[in-house]
């Protein structure tokens, strides 16, 4: 088992790493190209319609494959892409539309690869010691969070085709490292047996909603990131309000990760076990509070520590989510459970970031952050009352007996 800890952490690190030193070129590069906020929101929804569009297929294909090689293939595919952006970088661009093309085929890939990576973790552990390795595994991405944005920054620095460059080279490693991962054993369901189906793709859809605390879970994180998505609008803010060129974002891209590894950190040589609802719940309006600081201030040093906290306010709901699905969700599930939970989440980034950036074009990029962490408060407010089940919610195992009853 721990070799296959191990290769999981190096594949996640190697492939959070490069999407991290990716998203920084990519933000900078279209900026500077189009100087439009309003292209960082297009952006963002290059990466999160095939996301959105495939998710009622690649759940079935990390329930019915090898996770592992879904794994391996997927991110070999997003090194293709890195090439193709490397070489269109390369080229002098003065055209956004190849890369938006570029960045959707990456999305594809990106979107087989999500759900069966986190998927791998539930099969190598067994539930009661899943909450201690999620913290873990949050360290490892963490830390890979600052690495990959501060790479990033000074690789396009020196010249924008050697981030990409990079990030082609350390999926390539992912894609290496996963397969150093012990075969899980295989599960057989129902749902195999009969062949596939659009009712058997539809499953994890049905979980999630048959889960009150689940459902509310995930939604809460949906509409939080999707207000909340300040991050689209730091190469604008970066530029124009704190006056610091790619080095400084690359450091308050950074600062995300800081924060939340610290945090991380503690969630690991502590994990929280109980009140977890609440805990939720009150972790997503910070974010909120300090995601408006971030939107008033002129001060570089504000912002950074406003990073630092709402990421750190973050970390703690991904901790929570990270270990809630898992455990409440049978092996046989999990693929297409999660799936749709990488569109709720994952790809709310996304498409959070093409809301700021049409906010961002209407606003402004300060009020479209500000007005977004006001409206996070405001959904955080709004679930505490919606979802009293999650609410309500003690410790991860709360509704674990109902869950193992459709396996």
């Amino acid at each position: 088992m721990r070799r296959s800890v191990y290769g999981l952490m190096a594949c996640v690190m190697f492939n959070t790493v490069a999407s991290a030193c990716g998203l920084v070129a990519l933000g900078i590069q279209v900026f500077d190209l189009t100087g439009s906020e309003l292209d960082l929101g297009f952006l963002g929804l290059a990466e999160f319609l095939p996301a959105a569009l495939l998710v009622f297929i690649v759940g079935p294909v990390a329930d019915r494959h090898d996770r592992r090689q879904v794994v391996a293939i997927a991110a070999a595919g997003e090194a293709l892409a890195a090439c193709a952006l490397a070489l269109y970088s390369e080229s002098k661009p003065s055209a956004v539309m190849p890369i938006f093309g570029i960045v959707v085929v990456f999305g594809v890939f990106r979107a087989f690869l999500a759900p069966a990576e986190r998927a791998v973790l539930g099969d190598i552990v067994p539930p009661d010691q899943l909450p201690k390795l999620v913290a873990r595994f949050s360290i490892v991405w963490q830390i890979s969070l600052v690495i990959g944005p501060v790479l990033g920054g000074f690789l396009y620095a020196a010249n924008p085709t050697y981030s990409y460059v990079a990030m082609a080279v350390l999926l390539t490693f992912g894609a290496v490292a996963i397969m150093t991962v012990h075969k899980p054993r295989r599960v057989t369901h129902h749902e195999e047996l009969t062949g596939t189906s659009l009712n058997a793709a539809f499953a994890g859809l049905r979980f999630i909603r048959s889960r009150p605390a689940l459902l509310g879970a995930i939604s809460l994180d949906l509409f939080a990131v999707l207000f909340g998505g300040a991050v689209a609008l730091l190469p604008a803010i970066a530029d124009e309000r704190l006056g610091v060129g790619p080095i400084g974002l690359g450091w308050l891209r950074a600062s995300i990760g800081i924060g939340a590894g610290l945090t991380t950190l503690v969630l690991a040589l502590r994990p929280k076990v109980t009140d977890i609802g609440r805990t939720l719940l009150i972790a997503v309006g910070v974010f909120g509070v300090f995601t408006v600081v971030l939107g008033m201030t002129r001060s570089y040093f504000v912002a950074f520590c406003a990073l630092l906290i709402l990421s750190g306010a973050d970390s703690i709901s991904v901790y929570i989510r990270s270990t809630l699905v898992p455990i409440l969700t049978p092996v046989s599930l999990r693929g297409r459970v999660l799936a749709v939970e990488n569109v709720f989440i994952g790809a709310s980034n996304e498409l959070g970031a093409f809301e700021s950036g049409v906010a961002g074009a209407a606003f402004g990029a300060p009020a479209a952050i500000a007005l977004g962490g006001i409206a996070t408060i405001v959904i955080a407010i709004g679930w505490w009352f919606g979802f009293p089940a999650l609410r309500l919610m003690n410790g991860f195992d709360d509704e674990t007996e109902h869950s193992e009853a459709h396996v």
